[in-house]
């Protein structure tokens, strides 16, 4: 019971000294408009180089990602086919794709996959 307080307390103190540092070497000591100002060939930006992000694109781009993390959970359905038993198999792999086919279904109809209104 010790050791194991013990790793966790070295471990939290080692986060955080890490993180010290870390904010510590991250601060700007000089701010120089020239540096702070977006770069376009020498000439100065014709417009804001700030404009705001479409979050229609932003959700668009999570929702794929969250699609093509649950793609790469579904490659290794075929290859445990031979190694387990096939009702287990069975059950897991399509309660999976049913809970993935809900959560499509669920997006489309929220209209969260239209790209215009």
């Amino acid at each position: 019971m010790f050791t194991l307080s013990l790793i966790s307390t070295s471990t939290l103190l080692i986060c955080l000294i890490v993180m010290i540092f870390a904010s510590i070497l991250s601060k700007k000591t000089i701010l120089d408009r020239e540096k702070n100002s977006p770069y376009e060939c020498g000439f100065d930006p014709k417009g804001s180089a700030r404009l705001p992000f479409s979050l229609r694109f932003f959700l668009i781009a999570v929702i794929f990602l969250i699609f093509d993390v649950e793609i790469t959970l579904l490659l290794p359905i075929a290859s445990i086919f031979n190694i387990t038993n096939i009702f287990s198999w069975l059950f897991t792999s399509t309660l999976f794709l049913l809970i993935l086919l809900l959560g499509l279904y669920y997006e489309w109809i929220q209209g969260a996959l239209e790209w215009s209104n």
